[in-house]
């Protein structure tokens, strides 16, 4: 068995963070959970970071929670699920509301939590051999991970319902289609193009991206009044940051910009 349930490695900016228990199809257990938080964490503060790309070790994304797990805890489930989605759900949080991109890549098959998982990045490159399944309701669970926030967000209520009841299957180019997902690409392509889009995305103006990633995020609770003003504020404070003064010269000069730290040249 895998003795680190996470790995983590950062270089050039991006932070790769896969889940490593591919003998239990990546399934969550409190291991996993609270190693995943402590990386979420650093994800956030650590400004070193630019992007986060979040994969699966083996053949599955993830499996969800660990249902082995779950049946030894006998009349105690209850509150092994408690602090099991408890400390995943701070994780989320803190990948959801850090200042950076979050790149997923579905290298396979994703249920139950494992889906929440999959579904909450930025952009979602999807192998075609994946699928995806709620699956909570043949346990006898409800939802967590933020599925039920995220699937109506993205699919719409009508679908979110049929997918969490139904507990149907939704392969890879459904998920695409209905967007689930960004995009689906060639399993053998997927670390490539995945590699390719982090990249691009730690070399972009992090700061703006991360100032409109939290925009769209509260555009799903706002009213457009709201929104507009929330708009003139980050727009005010990306053009004063060193970000905007280095895309200036950049586009005054024909020639790409250097957002990283310490290159810009300023107007």
């Amino acid at each position: 068995m895998s003795e680190t349930p996470v790995l983590f490695d950062l270089a050039g900016g991006i932070a790769r963070v896969t889940l490593n228990r591919p003998e239990a199809g990546n399934a969550i257990d409190l291991p996993m959970a609270r190693a995943l938080t402590e990386i979420a964490i650093r994800c956030e503060t650590d400004t070193a970071i630019r992007c986060v790309v979040l994969t699966g070790a083996g053949r599955l994304f993830c499996a969800g929670g660990d249902v082995g797990l779950f049946k030894s805890s006998g009349d105690h489930v209850d509150a092994l699920l408690s602090e099991l989605a408890g400390t995943l759900h701070m994780a989320l949080t803190r990948f959801a509301r850090m200042a950076k991109p979050l790149l997923v890549l579905v290298n396979g098959p994703a249920a139950g939590a494992g889906l929440s998982l999959a579904i909450g990045g930025d952009v979602v490159l999807c192998a075609r051999s994946a699928h995806f399944t709620a699956a909570y309701g043949t346990l006898g669970l409800t939802p967590d991970g933020g599925m039920s926030w995220w699937l109506p967000r993205l699919v719409g209520l009508r679908k979110a319902q049929e997918i969490i009841l139904t507990n149907r299957r939704i392969k890879a180019d459904e998920a695409e289609a209905i967007g689930l997902v960004t995009r689906t690409v060639v399993d053998e392509a997927l670390a490539a193009e995945g590699d390719a889009l982090a990249v691009r995305l730690a070399d972009a103006a992090v700061g703006a991206l991360g100032a409109a990633r939290a925009l769209l995020r509260q555009s799903l609770e706002t009213s457009l009044e709201a929104q507009l003003e929330r708009e003139v504020a980050a727009i005010t404070r990306s053009g004063a940051a060193p970000e905007c003064r280095e895309g200036l010269a950049a586009y005054f000069e024909k020639r790409a910009p250097n957002f990283k730290p310490g290159n810009f040249k300023g107007v």
